[in-house]
């Protein structure tokens, strides 16, 4: 069986057969709608081009005929979604019902404190040392008193409560068994034939196996409180009159001013009103290098001040914070369940009952109890349940140690089948700070640096990237930005501006022939900058071109080798979308040898984009930095944002996010979700395969009760500790 296949979603409809004039459309959601059925039908009927329709709920299927001549079945399969989607509300409601009802309540193992549990197993493995001593220097008491009042009998009983009271609540509330309702009857079978040592056992290998776990997850919640939490408890405030007060963190309103000096991580989202600083801000955007941050500039909580004294205004405290969504965006992944978590709750639904009546088939045939009571003792629920929750939480916290944040398990469990991977350029593929790579005149008596001087004079006030990037070279350069007057902006064309009485013109060549300024002297100059891949930038003085600039945004360091990575780990098709060019995108695909590219892009055709690609039924991861890339990355399989562009937007619409540059990152995390699958797949086949045997042996009476108990809560250790070494995994060298 392969897990992490994707399940068709609710609301999708497909064509399962056609003919002329009759198709049969399957939609899951129709499973659910029983009690809008015959609404359904009269909708779908009251279409002008539909002859009948019948839908059968327990397949899920509608039968429409049609005509033809008006319609195809492409448009009917529309306008079905479209009827059926109507109606979601009620299908996802009656679809978790249903989920409910196929599930048992389990206790959540994971969130059991730590101390608490290490006291019932050093008070359990006390208790069986002592009975083993008294065992070897007397013989027990026969007498029934002597049977109930033993050390053991008692530590079992009042060890035991949580699990009956679980075992309990299970068959009242829902009335269905769980893992806890088999313990808690084997444990009071073994009471009532005088084994309580056999019952402690029994209590006492659970609670070592749900040790393991819950501190599986408790090094997964402190490797994402280590990285990304605030630090300090207390922060300086800036009062009035100038004066400051040490006040505690949650005392921090919207609009407080507070001090942050050298060493000190910033407790609030906001502005810098005064002061200079280097910040180590890498565990939010990403950069590697420390920044200088000065009055007006963006401050992040969890970011650190390697220098420098900040006064920041607050904007956003406590859990409105970028790193407080963090925090909780990861924490709420244990609730977003892998299909394989899914399934393993079936097992313990289904094989729970099974053992029931195994006990009781035994019983009657053997008409011994003490192997009935094998069947009770050994089941498949607990370490299937254990070390799939194990595998998949070490899965998560081992990537947030790295920077790697997952909002889901169920993620993790795609990624192991994506087979397609599509690619953002600007911030992704490349770094998203383009800069000036060439400078080009015909006129020997305007230099290189007159040219940019006079580009950065129009773009002085501009915030595109292109426009950037030439300001970015006046000032890394030291040169001098002229003089001018107001500037004048043609959208999507260019910018003029006047210094003195000559006006520049910056932009397109389409925005200089607008206004008749020659451009074909520089015909071969600017093909020789396109094959290179450069934007060219044009630059006029009055009526005449002066000179063009050439921009180039540089590919990320260590790209093609992610690519040549991904491709070893099962990527077939590797895919280039961008707003960009026809022509730059041909380039930069032809440089990274990917499989094909789409240019020239809105954001609504790269989410265009994806869903024709999974209409074929393939897989689709999608890397992006969330800006422009948002709608492609919520309708991905699994969503990735990275780089140092990355914003909120790429949290919110993203289903991984990558808190750094390094594109290894993105191959590493497949990596780790193939080793966390496969660690699944071995635990079910230890699980399953050691308890089926182990039952055989109980029924046929080769094992005792006792070691039926050694052997199944061995079998879940085992398990567990084997999804334990996923902590151990070098995600960077993928070892």
């Amino acid at each position: 069986m392969r897990f992490g296949v994707k399940k068709q979603p609710l609301l999708s409809c497909v064509v399962i057969h056609s003919l002329h004039g009759r198709v049969r459309i399957h939609c899951r959601a129709l499973k659910y709608l029983c009690e809008v059925v015959d609404e359904i039908e009269d909708r779908i009927n009251n279409l002008a081009e539909i002859k009948s329709t019948k839908i059968t709920v327990i397949t899920g299927n509608v039968l429409i005929y049609f005509d033809e001549d008006i319609t195809s079945k492409e448009n009917i399969l529309e306008n079905c979604e479209s009827i059926i989607g109507s109606y979601s509300r009620i299908a996802y409601k009656k679809e978790k019902e249903h989920h409910h009802k196929a599930t048992v309540n389990e206790r959540r193992l994971q969130e059991a404190p730590i101390p608490e549990m290490t006291k019932r197993v050093v008070v359990a493995t006390i208790t069986l040392g002592l009975a083993l001593l008294r065992r070897g220097v007397a013989k027990p008491p026969a007498s029934l008193f002597g049977k109930v009042f033993n050390l053991p009998f008692i530590t079992t009983l009042s060890m035991a409560w949580p699990i009956f009271k679980s075992g309990l609540g299970s068959m009242l509330e829902d009335l269905r068994p769980n893992a806890d309702t088999l313990t808690s009857t084997a444990i009071l079978a073994s009471l009532a034939t005088g084994s309580s040592g056999s019952a402690l056992t029994i209590i006492w290998l659970s609670d070592i196996a749900e040790l393991m776990t819950a501190y599986s997850m408790n090094r997964t919640r402190k490797a994402i409180s280590d990285m990304l939490s605030v630090g300090e408890e207390y922060v300086w405030r800036l009062n009035d009159d100038g004066s400051e007060t040490k006040v505690p963190l949650d005392q921090l309103k919207v609009g407080d001013s507070i001090v942050t000096q050298t060493g000190e991580k910033i407790s609030v989202d906001g502005t810098i009103v005064s002061g200079e600083a280097t910040v180590d801000q890498s565990s939010i955007t990403g950069e590697f290098m420390p920044v200088s941050k000065a009055r007006n500039d963006k401050a992040y909580a969890g970011t650190v001040v390697k220098g420098g004294r900040l006064v920041i205004k607050a904007e956003k405290v406590g859990d409105q914070t970028t790193v407080a969504r963090i925090i909780h965006m990861v924490e709420e992944a244990s609730h977003r369940k892998a299909t394989i978590q899914a399934y393993a709750d079936k097992i313990s639904a289904q094989f729970i009952p099974v053992n029931f009546l195994l006990a009781l088939v035994v019983l009657l045939v053997t008409k011994r109890p003490s192997r009935a009571l094998s069947m009770l003792i050994i089941d498949y629920s607990c370490g299937v349940r254990l070390s799939t929750a194990t595998a998949l939480a070490s899965s998560i916290g081992l990537a947030a140690k790295n920077g790697i944040l997952i909002k889901g398990s169920n993620f993790i469990e795609m990624l192991d089948t994506a087979d397609t991977l599509i690619l953002d350029k600007t911030g992704t593929l490349t770094r998203g700070k383009p800069k000036v790579v060439s400078v080009y005149s015909n006129d020997k008596r305007i230099s290189e640096r007159k040219i940019v001087e006079l580009a950065a004079a129009a773009e002085e006030t501009s915030n595109h990237p292109l426009a950037l990037a030439i300001l970015d070279k006046v000032k890394s350069l030291g040169w001098k930005i002229p003089k001018h007057s107001a500037t004048h902006v043609h959208l999507a064309k260019g910018i003029e501006t006047k210094i003195n009485k000559d006006k520049i013109r910056v932009g397109s060549r389409r925005f200089l022939e607008e206004n008749k300024i020659e451009t074909i002297h520089y015909k071969e100059a600017v093909s020789k900058m396109v094959r290179r891949g450069e934007n060219i930038i044009y630059v006029a003085k009055n009526d005449k071109l002066i000179g063009v600039l050439g921009i180039q945004d540089e590919l990320r360091e260590n790209m093609k080798k992610s690519l040549n990575r991904l491709r070893f780990n099962g990527m077939d098709d590797i895919i280039l979308l961008t707003g960009d060019v026809e022509q730059h995108a041909e380039i930069v695909a032809g440089r990274m040898a990917m499989d094909s590219f789409h240019a020239e892009l809105l954001p609504e055709d790269k989410a265009e984009v994806v869903l024709q690609l999974q209409s074929k039924g393939v897989h689709v991861v999608m890397v992006g930095d969330g800006i422009n890339d948002a709608p492609a990355l919520a309708y991905a399989d699994v969503g990735i944002a990275m780089g140092g562009t990355r914003t909120d937007i790429a949290m919110e619409a993203s289903d991984i996010t990558i808190t750094g540059d390094d594109p290894l990152m993105i191959p590493a995390i497949i990596r780790l979700a193939k080793k966390t699958m496969s660690t699944v797949r071995q635990n079910f086949a230890i699980s399953i395969g050691v308890n089926t045997v182990g039952l055989l042996l109980g029924a046929m009476g080769v094992i005792p009760a006792f070691w039926g108990a050694v052997l199944h809560n061995s079998t879940t250790i085992a398990v567990v500790l084997n999804s334990a070494r996923i902590l151990l995994h070098d995600i960077e060298r993928g070892k």
